[in-house]
């Protein structure tokens, strides 16, 4: 499994996770390069815990053992010191911060969450779920909020290259067009938390009928996870003002537009025609470009 990312898979998942597991989560967080150094025996001392959960914490991210989750943290943190990634960030953002310093925080919490994003992204994942989209029927996209709005930027850029399919606001429009998919068709769900009650509704009314379902969601174990056939999973980075679902946007949209550029691989002389013909659809609706004036006599 890919190293990069296991910071921010842990910081996600820590709200989930059993309280023993919860004190082995908080103790890595919080001093990662030290987790780097120190033996099993010491982080179960410092977390209050026994050496088999964190045997046990280790398996639970793909891990055999602690040796393994330590190179992964060395690695990680190694990476980032490189890079010059303040791991240490602080996201508190006052009523009175200056906006240098908004930008700073705003910036480098968007750039560390699309990065853990890319960094567990399941390749072979995007490649089953762009080979089924590229030849879809149907393809159904549901999400509600900020997830929503990911959802319908990915049905305008499939629109464009000719993929038939729609995204529906509305939980009940979505549960009949789900209801009418079949073998060969595709739903899409996203969902932050992955227990939004609507999107696993609509998941697995889809599943019900055989088409293929895919979950983007923060949470590889949450309840959308467990009845969709393809998981891919996003990183947020939390700052004032902006909570982890409001955070999503940014990793949502990276992950579905790696699907979108994959299936216009695959579809690649349809989507270059596609291109060719909306684009002079709307040309006459662009102003014309103003030409550079040139000095008398040149």
């Amino acid at each position: 499994m890919a190293e990069t990312g296991l910071l921010g898979r842990v910081r996600t998942e820590l709200p989930t996770l059993p309280d023993a597991l919860q004190r082995v989560a908080e103790q890595i967080l919080g001093e990662p390069e030290e987790t780097a150094r120190t033996t099993i025996v010491d982080l179960a001392e410092r977390a209050g815990t026994s050496t088999a959960t964190i045997t046990r914490f280790c398996r639970l991210f793909g891990y055999r053992g602690y040796a393994e989750l330590r190179v992964a943290v060395a690695t990680e943190t190694g990476r980032a010191a490189q890079a010059r990634w303040d791991t240490d960030i602080d996201h508190d953002i006052t009523p009175d911060a200056p906006l240098d310093r908004v930008l700073d925080v705003v910036a480098s919490a968007d750039a560390r969450a699309i990065q853990d994003t890319a960094g567990r992204v399941d390749l072979a994942a995007v490649e089953r779920v762009s080979a089924a989209v590229a030849t879809a029927q149907r393809v159904e996209l549901f999400g509600l909020g900020s997830s929503g709005n990911a959802a319908r930027e990915m049905a305008f850029r499939l629109e464009r290259i000719r993929v038939p399919c729609w995204h529906r606001s509305d939980p009940h429009t979505a549960l009949t067009n789900a209801a009418l998919l079949g073998p060969g068709d595709v739903a899409i769900g996203l969902s932050h938390s992955g227990r939004t009650r609507e999107v696993i509704e609509v998941l697995s009314e889809a599943a019900d009928h055989g088409a293929l379902t895919v979950a983007i969601t923060s949470f590889p174990r949450s309840p959308l996870s467990e009845i969709a056939d393809v998981v891919m999973t996003t990183a947020v980075q939390e700052t004032t003002f902006r909570l982890a679902a409001l955070s999503a946007l940014h990793s949502q949209l990276l992950v579905l537009d790696l699907i979108y550029v994959a299936v216009a691989q695959r579809t690649y002389e349809r989507t270059t025609e596609a291109f060719e013909v909306t684009a002079r659809a709307v040309d006459a609706h662009r102003l014309p470009r103003k030409r550079t004036r040139t000095p008398e006599g040149s």
